[in-house]
């Protein structure tokens, strides 16, 4: 995806993290920082579009506005080389985040944790089927020290999970009522928050009444919180080659 201004300052080399805080990479380069991020916001803007559309979805889960009232965490993929386009170009975003979810175990036990949680994922369609997701996802991994086993998975298309299935053979999914996904493998060694001894909403609903995702708690502000030398599992490493196809939510 490529943008009509040089993205160098904008994103950086060939990994951007971007925060609540919706910091440029040059900020405090020769360009004017106002620009820079209002750019940062026009790329975040339209990557969060092109992510809705190529799922289907009504409206973008991302953009920069919502960046600024949570506090997730975006893994820009950019080509600085650009691919014949001088100014460079991104290939795809991750987006996650820490979410107090209410979930269920294998033994029907209704749980509190706090998991990092995959909210978005999108890679160019000109561009899937290169290593390019499977690249991204393993960055954020071994950035956010988490085994894949661990994370919650928001909503994922069959394609999301098939790409999981298929470089970290994540296959044996434990059913969840709030549109999250979790795996075997997610419970094991991890503290959780609380085990409720009634089941919390939307677990309690009556059949037939609407329900959605739990009202969630505030996050961690996980990229302030990171300990260079240890107290987290370090990722897998890479299994296969890999090739991605489009990606859900």
């Amino acid at each position: 995806m490529e943008f009509p201004f040089d993205l160098g300052p904008v994103l950086g080399d060939r990994f951007c993290v971007v925060d609540q805080h919706l910091r440029p990479a040059g900020r405090r380069g020769p360009a004017h920082r106002g620009d820079l991020e209002q750019q940062l916001r026009t790329v975040i803007d339209e990557l969060g579009k092109a992510s809705a559309k190529a799922q289907g979805l009504p409206s973008p889960v991302t953009s920069a506005s919502r960046m600024e009232t949570n506090r997730h965490v975006l893994y820009i993929l950019r080509d600085p080389e650009g691919r014949g386009a001088p100014k460079g170009a991104v290939i795809g975003f991750l987006k996650v985040g820490y979410k107090k979810l209410f979930l269920l175990d294998r033994s029907g036990a209704h749980i509190e944790a706090e998991p990092l949680c995959v909210l978005d994922f999108y890679i160019h369609e000109s561009l899937q089927r290169h290593g390019y997701g499977r690249e991204l996802f393993h960055h954020m991994l071994q950035s956010e020290r988490v085994e894949p086993w661990r994370l919650a998975v928001d909503r994922p298309s069959a394609k999301l999970l098939a790409f999981l299935h298929k470089h970290y053979g994540l296959e044996d999914a434990i059913p969840q009522v709030n549109n999250f996904v979790i795996f075997e493998g997610f419970f094991s060694n991890r503290p959780v928050l609380r085990e409720e001894a009634e089941p919390p909403w939307p677990f309690n609903l009556s059949p037939g009444r609407p329900g959605g995702s739990p009202v969630r708690g505030s996050l961690r502000p996980f990229l302030l919180r990171r300990d260079p030398d240890g107290g987290a599992d370090p990722a897998p490493p890479p299994r296969r080659s890999s090739s991605l196809g489009r990606v859900g939510r």
